[in-house]
């Protein structure tokens, strides 16, 4: 069974930085998409950034120039590296593995808090 495995949130004061890592195991497929999604309180669930066949990061607007989001293949791992964070990025942030047998997990949620 797959497992993701988030680490690397936390509080910390606006224009901070914060880096999130993702690590999946036990999948016996290659990975076909990745992404990083948020939900703030009382929100919906958001896109954050994806990469689709390990091609180019997209991201949404709020993070563009901000948020840098990359893939370790042989690790299984992504990352989300947090710049210049804002209060309004404050979010529980969740990331997704879809594999190769279009079968797909989310990481279990970490908490990020930007405030002063």
């Amino acid at each position: 069974q797959v497992q993701l495995v988030e680490s690397g949130g936390g509080l910390v004061q606006p224009g901070g930085s914060l880096r999130l890592s993702c690590a999946a195991s036990g999948n016996r497929y290659g990975i076909r998409f990745t992404g990083w999604y948020r939900q703030a309180p009382d929100k919906q669930r958001e896109m954050v950034a994806t990469i689709t066949g390990g091609g180019v990061p997209t991201y949404a607007d709020s993070v563009k120039g901000r948020f840098t989001f990359s893939e370790e293949n042989a690790e299984n791992a992504i990352y989300l590296q947090m710049n210049n964070l804002k209060p309004e990025d404050t979010a529980v942030y969740y990331c997704r593995f879809i594999f190769q047998d279009f079968s797909g997990s989310w990481g279990q949620g970490i908490r990020v808090t930007v405030s002063s």
